[in-house]
């Protein structure tokens, strides 16, 4: 196994113009992706033992792509995710030219038994988990799907409810390889989450105005961090949410019609900053600084039942 470089890069000389998963857009691997015939999973660039270990969800582009690159030039083997295997597999192939180690891992968050899937064959395949970067997400659904085969929003489940049940999956995992940390890539578009309409069967979209569906999903994912933080406290796992970027310069952006205030890098430097830097635990930063989110995010009450609806959610299917 190749020895990486420690150095912090500022920008990776990968390819990096895709779309990064933050507050309108996102992508969960590419939310066009067109190849989704399964990848394989062997093992040969399988993390040495004294090597640390990430997943990245949604690494196939924008700015997960990027923060996979960076890991890699870094003392990580990463696991990189997405639906698209040719993309992913150029993610890997990108990684491993600059000496880092990487392979690729499939799962559609829009299923959630995918979802198990992906976090069975890691703890099946890895001692040790180090890094889980909660990125992957979507905008909106396409076309006509108002419910996932799971039954729920579709928004809701891919930004949300998928990672929540990836990180009580892999979290005996995680505690094992204390220190470790999870990061949630949340956004400051952010709505509160209205129990009695979870699924927004009441809500009708008004042109011009952000989502709901996205703005609650990226709440719950801050409510995720401070509720967890609480639970993890003294395991040596820590959690943070934050809002990267505002409109990074991206293609989905630009076809958006919305004029770029941002780039990948400035995105990627925020979430590297919760990676390499000791911040504690259970914040939510957005400019590079802890910034306080949404009023509902401080309720416990809400915090508690979010994660009582999420446990009934993701063993509802099953």
């Amino acid at each position: 196994m190749p020895k990486h470089s420690t150095r912090f890069p500022s920008r990776s000389s990968a390819i990096m113009t895709m779309m990064a998963c933050v507050f309108l857009v996102g992508c969960q691997g590419g939310a066009s992706d067109a190849t989704t015939e399964t990848a394989s999973t062997d093992n040969d660039a399988a993390a040495a033992p004294h090597e640390r270990v990430a997943l990245v969800t949604g690494s196939t582009r924008g700015l997960g792509e990027e923060v996979a690159l960076r890991l890699g030039a870094m003392d990580y083997h990463v696991i990189v995710h997405g639906r698209n295997v040719e993309r992913g597999e150029g993610v890997v192939a990108a990684i491993e030219s600059e000496g880092g180690s990487a392979e690729f891992r499939r799962a559609d968050f829009l299923e959630l038994d995918q979802v198990r899937e992906l976090a069975d064959g890691i703890l099946d395949d890895f001692e040790r988990l180090d890094l889980l970067v909660n990125n992957a997400g979507i905008g909106s659904a396409g076309g006509d799907m108002e419910r996932t085969v799971d039954g729920v929003e579709p928004v809701f489940q891919v930004n949300y409810l998928a990672h929540f049940l990836l990180t009580e999956k892999l979290l005996p995992l995680l505690e094992d390889s204390a220190p470790a940390r999870i990061i949630n890539v949340s956004s400051a578009a952010q709505a509160p989450i209205d129990f009695d309409d979870l699924m927004l069967e009441h809500w009708e979209p008004v042109e011009g105005q952000i989502g709901r569906p996205y703005a609650q999903s990226k709440l719950a994912q801050i409510l995720h961090a401070y509720d967890m933080a609480e639970r993890l406290e003294d395991s040596g796992v820590t959690i943070n949410a934050l809002h990267p970027a505002t409109f990074m310069d991206t293609y989905m952006v630009r076809r958006a019609g919305i004029e770029p205030r941002a780039t990948v890098d400035e995105g990627a430097d925020a979430v590297m900053q919760l990676v390499v830097d000791e911040v504690g635990s259970g914040q939510y930063f957005r400019d590079m600084v802890p910034t306080r989110a949404h009023e509902q995010a401080y309720d416990p009450e809400a915090r508690r039942k979010l994660r009582e609806v999420s446990l009934e959610l993701i063993d509802s299917g099953r």
